[in-house]
């Protein structure tokens, strides 16, 4: 498998599994609109670009200090692929999405609202430090490295751009919520099964 197709796979599958940054926009759409529903996700994709820095930076020191602590590294980030598949795919309980009523929110609000969220998410950080562990080698350049980082954040400005423009209609929401365990199932399929091919990968 190839870094590009790695880095395409890995990013798309984390950005539809339904988390607190695709229950936030929703919500934000929801209660508040679709231009405020787009804010979010703006903020969301400006929180990924923070992962993204000082994860290339701690990945770039790693192969340049110890290639043995670097691949010790890279195969901690395969089993976490593989475990965070076993739990999407065993996952039972519903996504919940929060539609009480609360006050306005404007736009610099949802934009920090969205960065806040994914900047304080666990998840998006192992996600982008197993995604990196994974494909980055010696011979990666750094602007190789900056387009992974790129694509990741504008991948989650799509996603969620979409979210917001569709799913502030509640028929669609709950639509989606109703197939929620089958999207789980899949992508915990995809994700044990790439966890597994990129630790045994050269």
């Amino acid at each position: 498998m190839t870094e590009v197709t790695a880095v395409a796979v890995i990013t798309l599958l984390a950005v539809i599994s339904p988390g607190a940054d695709f229950a936030m926009v929703v919500r934000n759409s929801c209660l508040h609109g679709r231009t405020t529903g787009l804010f979010g996700a703006a903020g969301v994709a400006a929180g990924v670009l923070v992962h993204v820095t000082y994860t290339m930076l701690g990945v770039g020191l790693l192969i340049a200090s110890s290639t043995e602590l670097f691949t010790a590294i890279k195969l901690a980030g395969a089993a976490y692929l593989v475990y965070i598949g076993v739990r999407t795919f065993t996952a039972r309980a519903d996504l919940t999405v929060d539609l009480d009523a609360k006050p306005e929110l404007g736009p610099l609000g949802a934009l920090r609202s969205g960065f806040l969220t994914n900047v304080l998410n666990p998840k998006t950080t192992l996600f982008v430090v197993s995604t990196f562990t994974q494909v980055v080698g010696p011979e990666t350049p750094a602007w190789h490295q900056a387009g992974y980082g790129l694509f990741m954040s504008a991948a989650h400005f799509g996603w969620f751009g979409v979210v917001a423009l569709f799913f502030s209609d509640s028929r669609l929401r709950a639509a989606m919520l109703r197939r929620q365990k089958a999207l789980n199932r899949a992508i915990g399929s995809v994700l044990v099964g790439l966890g597994v091919t990129l630790g045994f990968a050269r």
